[in-house]
């Protein structure tokens, strides 16, 4: 059975390279052109992926990021964006989006992100034996099976990255990653000019479990090598 992708995109050219190359990879692709459209195509629709443009008419990529999540739709979304800022990534990602691309992209780095994250999902989704998995940081807690994580016996709303990323590093206390591994093992890409989604990444973790983000106690960055989690 074909992986079945929604794509949300008003650029012409760009949404008809986007079908291309994914009906060419073997996925079933629908697509759209409007924020307000591809809302509604997303809610009633089985998708196992949606490509999602930034700024749309009618409705704009963060608003269609938010709603979904806001009703627990947890498909994988991989935004795009003409702009390149930081501001753009994180507002992104803090809505819920798992990856994202800046325009103008490569195929093969479309095709590489498709790829990892829909992997990424049929991973979640194998049914398998309950997981009893429970790791206790103090006033830290990481519910494996459930994938909730509490700080101070406080739900901290995790994106489904960001809780596997702090799952990953937290799984090794003390052990030293570089941006390359954690996006080779917790995106399932490796591509070095896109190591500032994991700083990205990082950063929002910081935020939500932080006391101090500039002064980290859980998320330590190894100056010159990257991330570890706390072994205190």
């Amino acid at each position: 059975m074909k992986t079945q992708i929604l794509v949300i995109e008003d650029d012409p050219d760009i949404n008809k390279l986007l079908m291309m190359n994914l009906n060419d990879s073997n996925h079933e692709v629908y697509s759209c052109s409007d924020g307000l459209k591809g809302l509604l195509l997303a809610k009633s629709g089985n998708y196992h992926l949606i490509v999602l443009d930034l700024m749309l008419p009618g409705l704009d990529g963060i608003e269609i990021c938010k709603k979904l999540r806001a009703e627990n739709n947890f498909i994988p979304i991989l935004m795009l964006t003409a702009r390149d800022s930081e501001a753009d990534r994180v507002i992104g990602l803090e809505m819920g989006a798992d990856d994202y691309l800046t325009k103008p992209f490569s195929v093969r780095e479309l095709q590489a992100r498709v790829k990892a994250l829909l992997r990424r999902a049929e991973i979640q989704n194998q049914v398998v034996q309950p997981e009893l998995e429970s790791l206790d940081f103090g006033e830290l807690k990481i519910e494996v099976e459930k994938r909730l994580v509490t700080l101070s016996n406080k739900l901290v709303d995790l994106t489904s990255t960001e809780f596997d990323l702090l799952l990953y590093m937290a799984r090794k206390p003390g052990l030293v990653f570089s941006r390359s591994q954690l996006l080779d093992s917790v995106w399932g890409y490796q591509h070095s000019g896109y190591e500032h989604t994991v700083n990205s990444h990082i950063n929002r973790l910081r935020t939500k479990l932080e006391k101090d983000p500039s002064n980290p106690k859980y998320v330590l960055t190894v100056w010159g090598v990257g991330y570890k989690f706390t072994d205190v």
